[in-house]
């Protein structure tokens, strides 16, 4: 029988925010240049990993409001699922995938009025075509169809995700039962990523290619984080002091730290060390409790929690049109701005400027396109005063 919509974990909800920030430096740097400054270039280029953030937060959120529901296994509640979670993920895909088309024509254009090749001509750039874009536009571009990213390359994450949520109830059913079945699924989804990581060229920065079992890994270990939770929540008993949930999140923190800058520079095996405290940081978080748990409950971390999603897909866009600025708008590096040269007063303000325009973006595709939207589908599969529940 379906159950009440558990309260929202706001630590869980805070945490979001600034994994996408991380993410969009990260694609900047590895696209254009890092810093030459080894305390930040190192926390950067492992920048990609805060995907299994990600994913494992997704299996820790869906396995805690949906685990207790045994009506999931049943063609119409677990159909209604999966379209409201489509409701939550697709109008966005859908946006940002035109908007990418509407980019290719406009510039393409313009290079065809000014004589120049345009950056969607480039030998480096993604996979275009009719059938790419159709497999975007289906969310499934990421199912091993295609040898390189294609369109909105970072839509490769949104591709798995509607997979997983296919697959959902066999992670459910796996779990449900004792504590056990929750630490099996942490152990079967850590095996899978180290096999990834042993047998992957570029350490976990897997995405077109096995990115499901990527995916398939990190959720795995989520929905075992969450079945230990229940259970310990379900045990009863006094809450740990504040405290000692301070104390465990700043292991956590510190042994992310010191994996991060200990692991050596990144796309080689030893990326996985990041993993680790990565999943105990979401674990420790959960509780709702503690220094860490404090500051992801304010109020700028919520807010940035909200717009994260639409910050992560909507990168794209302005990482394409920075190329299109640099081979066209920019001055010569030589000229002069107040007293430096171009390139050297350009060099670490234009990150910090796609950060600040990601968010705004992200805030504006929020506001407009992501919540309408998703609150229109969601009335439309579910009528009726239903809609809230799902």
């Amino acid at each position: 029988m379906p159950v009440g919509r558990p309260s929202q974990i706001k630590a869980l909800a805070g945490a979001r925010a600034l994994p996408p920030l991380l993410l969009v430096i990260y694609h900047f740097s590895e696209g254009h240049h890092y810093q030459h400054i080894r305390l930040i270039d190192v926390f950067v280029t492992k920048g990609y990993l805060w995907v299994e953030f990600f994913f494992a937060l997704s299996g820790f959120i869906l396995t805690y409001v949906y685990g207790a529901r045994s009506d999931l296994f049943q063609w119409k509640s677990y159909s209604t699922f999966v379209k409201t979670r489509l409701a939550r993920l697709w109008p966005l895909n859908l946006f940002m995938l035109l908007f990418i088309l509407y980019l290719v024509v406009a510039l393409r254009w313009l290079a065809a009025r000014g004589g120049y090749v345009s950056i969607f001509d480039e030998p480096y750039h993604i996979a275009l075509g009719f059938w790419p874009f159709a497999a975007n536009l289906f969310l499934v571009q990421a199912w091993n169809l295609f040898d390189r990213l294609t369109w909105n390359g970072v839509a490769w994450f949104v591709s798995v995700e509607f997979f997983l949520c296919l697959i959902f109830p066999i992670y459910i059913s796996i779990a449900r039962g004792g504590w056990r079945r929750g630490a099996l699924l942490i152990v079967a989804g850590g095996i899978g990523l180290a096999a990834l990581d042993y047998t992957g060229k570029h350490g976990l920065d897997i995405t077109f290619h096995n990115g499901i079992l990527r995916g398939m890994s990190d959720f795995a270990i989520g929905v075992g984080m969450a079945n230990l939770y229940r259970h310990i929540r379900a045990r009863g008993g006094e809450p740990l002091p504040v405290w000692a949930h301070s104390v465990f999140q700043c292991i956590a923190v510190l042994a992310l730290l010191w994996a991060i800058y200990h692991s050596g520079w990144s796309h080689q095996w030893r990326d996985i060390y990041v993993v680790p405290p990565m999943m105990l940081l979401i674990f420790t978080l959960s509780f709702d409790r503690g220094i860490f748990a404090w500051l992801m409950d304010s109020a700028p971390l919520q807010k940035l929690g909200e717009w994260s999603y639409a910050i992560y897909i909507g990168q794209t866009a302005w990482l394409l049109l920075i190329r299109h600025f640099e081979q066209h708008w920019y001055p010569p590096d030589d000229t002069l701005i107040f007293g430096m040269r171009w390139a050297d007063f350009i060099w670490t303000l234009e990150p910090l400027a796609l950060v600040l325009v990601c968010v705004l973006w992200g805030a504006l595709l929020s506001h407009f396109i992501e919540e309408p939207a998703s609150k229109a589908l969601r009335k439309w599969i579910v009528p009726g005063r239903k809609a809230a529940a799902a």
